[in-house]
């Protein structure tokens, strides 16, 4: 099973947007800085983030985006599917024609763990991330340090000096 870019950076992105939730909204430009992650990137992944009723935007002076309910209330598995990412161990994305047009030896078993990892990310929720001590200490040390913002592509191609 691989998960892209699309659905990693996706779940940075609410991890960044639950752990700022006090600040009220946030700005894409202040995520893309602290995850290095491209500011055209993320309007992307928002707009569909924001479609899937996950996020809330606000325009205007002090606008930017704020989760839509509780951080305790969305899971990593909402998330991934929100950006249209699936979660499947299978080599035939599940339609079952791996060999031949028809089923392979060891289809359940692939279809029996993306089940699984899909329960696994269901069962996780934002706000126990941001209770984890490991990512509050990579929060903290990413409001040192952060990235300069990409414009442009799916990351910023900008080394971090400091890091």
């Amino acid at each position: 099973m691989k998960l892209t870019t699309k659905g990693r950076y996706a779940v940075t992105a609410m991890l960044d947007l639950a752990l700022h939730h006090a600040d009220g909204s946030v700005s894409l430009t202040d995520i893309a800085r602290r995850q290095g992650i491209s500011l055209s990137y993320l309007e992307q992944l928002f707009a569909k983030l924001r479609k899937q009723g996950l996020v809330i935007s606000a325009r205007g002076p002090g606008g930017g985006y704020r989760l839509s309910a509780p951080a305790d209330t969305i899971s990593i598995a909402d998330v991934i599917s929100a950006v249209d990412e699936k979660v499947d161990a299978t080599r035939c994305g599940g339609k079952k024609n791996c060999q031949g047009n028809e089923r392979c030896l060891t289809h359940d078993l692939w279809q029996d763990l993306s089940g699984k990892i899909y329960q696994f990310l269901n069962s996780i929720t934002l706000a126990q991330l941001v209770a984890q001590r490991g990512v509050r200490e990579v929060a903290a040390r990413q409001e040192a340090v952060e990235f300069p913002v990409a414009m442009h592509g799916a990351r910023s191609t900008a080394q971090n000096p400091r890091a």
